[in-house]
């Protein structure tokens, strides 16, 4: 029997995270930003050992103690997460009446500094490609697919993953992701990865779990983002590839885009970016082996209908 949603009888702290999450729900977020924010209070709250757990007693300065010790120990992006986090769970603690108000009112989030993003090379790439390339194992032809599709479109780790067989349009070469905000757009991707992810569907259709909606199979059934990122990661390090993350493969898209002299507002639209914030650290650099930056004949897949006469990335 379900009982009547509450957000607790004492005012604990931890009591009203449920109904926080359920609330970011009706606000139609994301599932991953829900599972970020309700991590970031459940976190906030069970490390505040020398604080009241007691929503009415948190102060201002409980809540500045706490992102001061954050911006110290971990990453200054991280501090900033947890700060909007909080925010919103606050502003929903006032929302239901368990507050009069937000002690986090007027505050300012910490500042972010912008830091160089490192881009992947011509040649590492080339030597991560060729790892799983030719493979006949589903694991080559789907990790080839994924990795192609990578670099491409520039998509999200988590909209990668989340991709069904629904959201590809083969002819044209097209996929559909659903953003942030439950944004949808268009990914174009050039011949090469239709070819990749061509022989990966034929793979995937013997696959014992290949009646599953989700496009991207393991062994026992659909690949998380954790799962692609396992898979990225060793791969890389096989080739001499370090401390490489599957968002860098974002990044690759991101400079190759902007040093082949394309429109800012184009790579926001393909992107899924609101902000042109995010397009400064994108700006074009040396990739990271330091070797020179490759012109648009190296080619990296086509994009859009602009950059359509370019050769396509291969090794």
């Amino acid at each position: 029997m379900s009982t009547i949603p509450s957000l607790g009888d004492v005012g604990d702290l931890a009591s009203p995270i449920p109904v926080f999450e359920r609330s970011l729900r009706a606000a139609n977020k994301s599932p991953k930003t829900i599972e970020v924010y309700g991590s970031a209070a459940r976190v906030t709250f069970l490390s505040m050992h020398d604080m009241s757990t007691l929503a009415l007693d948190v102060t201002r300065g409980d809540v500045e103690a706490f992102i001061e010790h954050l911006v110290a120990t971990r990453a200054p992006a991280t501090a900033a997460n947890r700060f909007r986090a909080l925010r919103v769970f606050f502003e929903t603690l006032v929302e239901y009446g368990e507050i009069p108000a937000s002690p986090m009112a007027r505050m300012k989030p910490p500042a972010v500094p912008e830091v160089p993003i490192p881009v992947i090379s011509d040649a590492d790439l080339k030597r991560l490609l060729a790892l799983v390339d030719g493979g006949r194992s589903f694991e080559s032809r789907r990790d080839t697919a994924i990795l192609r599709l990578f670099i491409d479109t520039g998509m999200r780790l988590g909209e990668l993953a989340n991709l069904t067989g629904e959201d590809l349009d083969l002819e044209p070469t097209v996929a559909i992701v659903m953003g942030k905000a439950r944004r949808p757009r268009t990914c174009p991707y050039g011949s090469r990865t239709a070819k990749a992810i061509d022989l990966y569907l034929r793979a995937r259709a013997r696959h014992p779990r290949a009646a599953e909606p989700a496009l991207w199979l393991g062994s026992k059934g659909a690949m998380t983002d954790s799962g692609i990122r396992q898979m990225v990661e060793p791969r890389a390090a096989i080739v001499g590839i370090q401390h490489i993350h599957p968002h860098m493969l974002r990044h690759v898209f991101a400079h190759r885009w902007l040093a082949d002299g394309g429109n800012e507002g184009d790579l926001m639209r393909l992107a899924g970016w609101r902000s042109r914030a995010m397009l400064n650290p994108m700006a074009p650099r040396p990739p990271m082996s330091g070797l020179a930056r490759p012109s648009a004949s190296t080619g990296w897949g086509i994009a859009c209908e602009r950059l359509n006469q370019r050769s396509e990335f291969g090794p």
